[in-house]
């Protein structure tokens, strides 16, 4: 592939070998991933024994939403590797290691033990925490976001078929990125499917082929060691939203739970301290509802995912319900409405 840009023609880049790959991630890992990101090099830092004697190619904190940061083991892989001998094994490695206390544990005295070693690893840790205490930051995030990011330099043809079957594990736990590289000389550019800032509102789904979903997902299955407080929040939405039109349908599907009129009109999305609800109506729209809870801006790239203009509203509680009432009642009127145009 060639990509055409600045009156220069890039080719892309092949990367000699996996460690070249990984070092060049690395390296750049703040334009890829975003300068509130801080990404530790684990094959330099952390022994193997931490993680049941299965190292990783990094730990990965992203702190874009101050609220809520994210943790993620990273596992960097070249599509020469074979997917069930090496990807597949290391990938379940890392979900053995989540379910384990005691590696956990060990984990967070390796990390904590890196970052006091490391002055330029502490100076970030300490600009994005202020005063929070490092190991205690660290013991909390390992507990409360376990997710592993998999980075490739292409397409990796088993993956659709084993987050189709793996829907606790590799569904639940897994974010995707494929990053490729082209050169002009001695300049450079990159491409990073999705970008980054997406990744926690895309997932490996076609959200037009949901209905073809044969396995059946349950509520539960997205409640499943979610605190009671966001339990009681969701509630509260189910029984608003019924309120205002019974015909509505919340639909348990394996990365969300939709809420259904004669289309989709929004997505509920659990995180470790809040929900995540995905609106289909304008961002101004939604803005001129809500005062109290946090609107999140959305890539035009996600929206086009969902199909349709859309905002993400962060409820990490219920000390305004009415801001919900009126977020609800307003995204059913609208969704009559553009039906209609239909």
């Amino acid at each position: 592939m060639t990509i055409i840009g600045n009156g220069k023609r890039y080719l892309e880049f092949k990367f000699p070998s996996e460690k070249d790959f990984e070092d060049d991630v690395v390296l750049h890992s703040k334009v890829l991933f975003g300068k509130d990101t801080i990404y530790i090099n684990a094959k330099k830092k952390i022994e193997s024994r931490s993680l049941g004697d299965s190292i990783p190619d990094g730990f990965f904190f992203d702190f874009t939403d101050k609220a809520d940061p994210q943790f993620y083991i990273v596992e960097i892989e070249v599509t020469q590797h074979s997917f069930y001998k090496h990807i597949f094994p290391q990938i379940t490695k890392f979900f053995a290691f989540y379910k384990n206390t005691k590696l956990r544990k060990e984990l967070v005295d390796k990390l904590y033990e890196a970052v006091e070693k490391d002055k330029t690893l502490k100076t970030s840790f300490r600009g994005f925490l202020g005063n929070t205490e490092v190991y205690k930051f660290l013991s909390n995030i390992i507990e409360t976001s376990q997710n592993i990011l998999l980075i490739t330099d292409g397409q990796i043809t088993e993956l659709p078929e084993i987050f189709d079957t793996y829907t606790d594990t590799w569904g639940k736990l897994v974010k995707l990125v494929e990053i490729k590289k082209y050169i002009s000389n001695t300049d450079y550019i990159y491409t990073i499917t999705p970008d980054f800032e997406a990744i926690q509102y895309i997932e490996h789904i076609d959200l037009t082929n949901e209905e073809t979903e044969d396995r059946v997902i349950s509520e539960e299955y997205h409640l499943e060691n979610v605190d009671q407080g966001l339990r009681n929040i969701y509630e509260k939405i189910k029984q608003i939203a019924l309120s205002i039109d019974d015909k509505l349908i919340f639909n348990p599907q394996k990365y969300y739970i939709s809420i259904k009129g004669p289309k989709n009109i929004a997505f509920i999305k659990f995180r470790s301290k809040k929900i995540r609800f995905i609106v289909m109506m304008p961002e101004e729209r939604i803005k001129s509802l809500i005062k109290y809870y946090t609107v999140a801006t959305l890539s035009q790239g996600v929206q086009d995912f969902y199909n349709g203009p859309c905002a993400a509203v962060d409820i990490p509680n219920l000390t305004h319900e009415e801001e919900l009432s009126d977020i609800l009642k307003s995204l059913v009127s609208y969704n009559r409405e553009n039906s209609k145009v239909d």
